[in-house]
């Protein structure tokens, strides 16, 4: 199984309105995470704006010596990221199932008002059973 340090969903604006932190090293604290997907937010619209390819929809993978940081945009802007282990594959298909979950359980809530932090139990439940699943699971899909 792929170690997965961290999950984020920011809105369109920028904003975090999710992090879950799945014991990396060293955790990070809500104003830490708010600077990350801060950061990954303007790095992502930059990318957009500096790319020679028309069309372009920003950075997808961002690999490091000792991380990788994979991004799913949602047509919408909402942004999707894991950061994970280095070379951690199917990383994609992982970003897509989550934002199946995030359709189904934070959109379709009456309670829920777009663009604010998702506050849904089920979503989360979801969310954990679908992360401990075996990776080969996931790749069916």
């Amino acid at each position: 199984m792929v170690a997965i340090y961290g999950l984020y969903i920011i809105n369109k604006s920028g904003g975090l309105i999710f992090y879950k932190d799945y014991g990396s090293a060293g955790r990070m604290d809500t104003n830490d995470s708010l600077r990350v997907a801060s950061v990954w937010h303007s790095m992502h619209a930059i990318s957009q704006q500096l790319s020679p390819v028309v069309g372009c929809l920003g950075i997808e993978l961002l690999e490091a010596d000792t991380f990788d940081l994979h991004c799913f945009q949602s047509l919408t802007g909402t942004k999707f990221f894991v950061v994970c282990e280095p070379g951690a594959q199917h990383m994609e298909g992982l970003l897509k199932l989550i934002y199946e979950l995030y359709t189904d359980y934070v959109l379709k809530n009456p309670f829920y008002e777009l663009e604010m932090p998702i506050r849904c139990e089920l979503f989360e439940i979801h969310l954990t059973e679908a992360l401990q699943k075996d990776r080969v699971a996931l790749l069916g899909r």
